[in-house]
């Protein structure tokens, strides 16, 4: 009788605890599935400059969200703060990046298409020069995010209806208590990420194209040879969202048209120039041109000393009516300013103009402002065409955040062409000084807007930070491709970034976004649950073994003793 009773109790016990196992595992997956949404994330730079740490040093991240403002004195050393870049406090940055406040870790929120949705936010508030005022917040932004040793996880997403309504929910909760916490509950940011690992060998890859020059009968001198090279890599706060659309998108598809349409010329031997054209991609311009100065040096000396000069193109994407040409030289140098008097010619007739600014190289000094630099450090004249009129500092417009396409004026892009095309052309078949149009419009060597369009259009949806480039990357494949269409021979060459830089992985990750609940609420939540499972517990068995069988549990057994007895 004790045996069928002790049977019928463990039958009931079983039953029990397969219930609540299954209400357990319930609960859990509905929680889980309510509370958390998964976004993409774009993290920080993170780098080492000549030893010096910089950017962001962590990856991982698990903090509760809090957002501005916060009150005085507040402790933020276990929040995330989210901060949408259109509502950016550039003092509260400062302070705790400079005066290095503790942090939990930072999450900046772009616009979905950031800089069109800021700048007409800007333009509500009726501000005068507005793309340059929103320009001005984001390149300070940058350079304060990366000539920072930041030591917490920074990163940057696209605004997005779940992020929005956590952040509502996170400012309101802000106003009404305090900043979350384990105890007050809140949203909790977390990304699962290892730690950041150094690249090993990052790589820079030149690419180029050669178009040969038509000798006359008898001639065994070798050709002049005239350069057009454009930087393509870049360099930003994200290396992921760095796609440098004007710097140097621009540049580069402005040299892929100029190489298309002297392709036309050079295709017919009734039409080649007598001089050869040389067309460089170069890597490695934000890091003092480092790819140039290697494809230089590793150039046979005959084709450097063959070369009249270089014209580099350096941001042509956002100009209205004026370019520089930034020379080494004194602008009294015969190549100089032949290349000068061809340009204002033909600017003249287009109703623009055309400054020069000659600025000289101190040889002690490593820094390079301008792509021609390296030209001219090797004794090759060279100047940089671009819409700045003074050399950008260090690390400054090399394609950060606000250098995307809807910041690039498409049109700029073309008159750059046409102005450096025809340019040369009147110079290669000798009409220098003359009103003659070889790219005129509407012909059949005419400047095509929709090259134009598509290739700006890829390059401002790739991001291009050289040290995560690889030798295959897709990006090298199409331009190697698109330059062997336009040119008799391309080569590519792969060189090694010199040791100033040391540059670390994880670049993006997925960010989980969790609503958690206060400890109050789950101690509530575990006394309901625990008191339901006690009275479902005593119900069944009362049902099934009655209530003697119920007080039958929780009674102690008797000891050995008296069982012997």
């Amino acid at each position: 009788m004790a045996a069928r009773r002790r049977a019928g109790r463990e039958e009931v016990l079983d039953s029990i605890y397969i219930i609540v196992a299954q209400v357990l595992i319930l609960v859990a997956c509905v929680e889980l599935c309510d509370a958390a949404s998964v976004v993409d994330v774009y993290r920080l730079i993170q780098y080492d400059l000549s030893g010096a740490p910089l950017g962001s040093r962590l990856a991982g991240l698990n903090h509760h969200a809090g957002a501005a403002p916060f009150a005085s004195g507040a402790d933020l050393s276990r929040t995330a703060v989210i901060m949408p870049i259109r509502e950016l406090n550039l003092t509260f940055l400062r302070d705790y990046i400079t005066n290095r406040r503790p942090l939990g870790g930072l999450l900046l929120l772009l616009p979905q298409k950031s800089n069109e949705k800021i700048v007409e936010e800007i333009k509500k508030l009726g501000i005068d020069n507005k793309e340059a005022v929103m320009r001005n917040i984001l390149v300070e932004l940058e350079q304060l995010l990366i000539h920072a040793n930041i030591p917490y996880p920074v990163y940057f997403a696209f605004e997005d209806d779940k992020i929005n309504a956590a952040l509502a929910d996170v400012r309101k909760s802000d106003m009404a208590t305090q900043p979350a916490t384990a105890t007050t509950g809140g949203y909790k940011l977390v990304v699962s990420s290892p730690e950041p690992k150094k690249l090993v060998s990052p790589t820079l890859t030149n690419i180029q194209g050669w178009l040969s020059g038509l000798k006359g009968e008898g001639d065994t001198n070798q050709l002049p040879t005239i350069a057009i090279v454009a930087s393509y890599d870049t360099f930003g706060a994200s290396p992921a969202l760095s796609v440098g659309s004007d710097s140097n998108g621009s540049g580069v598809v402005a040299l892929l048209e100029i190489a298309r349409l002297f392709s036309r010329l050079y295709s017919n031997p009734k039409t080649r120039g007598k001089y050869n054209l040389l067309f460089g991609l170069t890597s490695g311009g934000p890091y003092n041109y480092n790819g140039t100065l290697k494809w230089l040096r590793s150039s046979d000396q005959r084709l450097r000393e063959s070369i009249d000069y270089a014209i580099c193109l350096n941001g042509i994407g956002s100009w209205n009516n004026e370019l520089w040409m930034h020379v080494s030289k004194p602008p009294e140098n015969a190549y100089v300013k032949q290349v000068y008097d061809g340009l204002s010619s033909v600017a003249k007739e287009m109703g623009i103009v055309i400054g020069i600014k000659h600025k000289k190289i101190n040889i002690s000094n490593p820094r390079v402002a301008w792509e021609h630099e390296q030209f001219s450090r090797l004794r090759v004249t060279a100047m940089t065409l671009s819409e700045l009129s003074s050399p950008p500092e260090f690390l400054e417009s090399t394609g950060g955040l606000y250098d995307t396409r809807s910041f690039v004026d498409e049109t700029a892009i073309y008159r750059s062409v046409k102005l450096v095309a025809e340019s040369l052309a009147r110079h290669i078949y000798g009409h220098d000084g003359r009103n003659i149009q070889i790219f005129a419009d509407n012909s059949s060597l005419a400047v095509n807007p929709s090259y134009i369009n598509s290739w700006l259009d890829l390059l401002s949806m790739t991001p291009r930070v050289a040290p995560f480039l690889s030798k295959t990357d897709p990006l090298i494949s199409a331009l190697r491709k698109e330059l062997s269409g336009h040119t008799d021979e391309v080569r590519v060459q792969h060189e090694s970034l010199d040791g100033m830089f040391t540059f670390y992985d994880v670049t993006r990750a997925r960010l989980n976004i969790y609503q958690v609940a206060s400890v109050t609420f789950d101690f509530l939540l575990l006394l309901v649950l625990g008191s339901y499972l006690i009275l479902l517990f005593s119900f069944l068995v009362i049902t099934t073994r009655g209530l003697d069988d119920l007080i039958n549990i929780f009674r102690r057994p008797p000891s050995r003793k008296v069982k012997g007895a």
